[in-house]
């Protein structure tokens, strides 16, 4: 597999992700387990290296954090080191604090763009056909939903049994997997994401498949959309995307 490194104009930060493994899993955030988040922040840390995803440094730092409170809630009461500017028994407060801080922060970011979006309907305007953004976001599929589809592939292929084909395993490069990507949705019909990886064969195929997709999507040739939030991704060929050659 060639050496590929992923490289995102707009990523979204540990407290958002923190925030997703929250509303995925349905909890309030009162109520987070350190351990559970602990492990899943993780989970997502171990994807992001085998991706090869460049991370900021505040990831790096959100971990230990985490690791840090998940052993405190390890030791007796009685054992643990008196903080100075602890407020609470309870190692968790800060970070649900700064949870809740940011959550707030994001949805008043959110009203304020409906209102701009309100303010734009009320003094029409002269048609302009929307550009698609310029982050991997599109209708709502982040980099998180996208990473944890991409974990639930991994874990289904660790519960087949070993393959000759994973012995004798080829060498496939990102170009090739863009190519088939391009050629599997030429026709303009939708797919769910787990089609794409149908007759994949080992670890390392899956991942040169994914970020294959990844770059696709950067550069505009592939959409991802979701019909309701967490639940099935899709995979659409982009309007008007311009033709690519990748092959040799």
């Amino acid at each position: 597999m060639e050496d590929y490194k992923v490289k995102l104009d707009v990523f979204e930060g540990p407290l958002d992700l923190l925030l997703y493994l929250i509303k995925r899993d349905e909890v309030d955030i009162y109520d987070i387990s350190i351990e559970r988040i602990t492990k899943q922040y993780l989970g997502y840390m171990e994807a992001f290296q085998v991706l090869n995803i460049e991370l900021a440094g505040e990831f790096i730092v959100m971990a230990a954090n985490l690791l840090y409170m998940k052993s405190r809630t390890l030791l007796p009461v009685d054992q643990q080191m008196a903080e100075e500017d602890a407020e609470e028994d309870d190692p968790r407060w800060e970070l649900i604090r700064q949870l809740i801080e940011y959550k707030k922060f994001k949805e008043a970011a959110a009203r304020l763009r409906d209102i701009e979006a309100l303010q734009e309907n009320l003094f029409p305007r002269v048609p302009v056909v929307p550009e698609m953004t310029e982050n991997l976001l599109v209708e709502e599929v982040g980099i998180f939903d996208l990473i944890h589809a991409f974990q639930k592939i991994l874990k289904r292929l660790d519960k087949k049994p070993e393959d000759l084909r994973e012995i004798f395993e080829e060498n496939f490069t990102v170009s090739e997997k863009i190519d088939y990507l391009l050629k599997v949705t030429s026709s303009g019909v939708s797919m769910r994401f787990e089609e794409l990886f149908a007759d994949v064969a080992s670890r390392a195929e899956i991942v040169v498949t994914f970020l294959a997709m990844l770059e696709l999507i950067r550069l505009k040739q592939l959409r991802v959309r979701q019909e309701s939030q967490c639940g099935e991704i899709w995979i659409d060929r982009a309007e008007n995307s311009t033709p690519l050659f990748f092959g040799a």
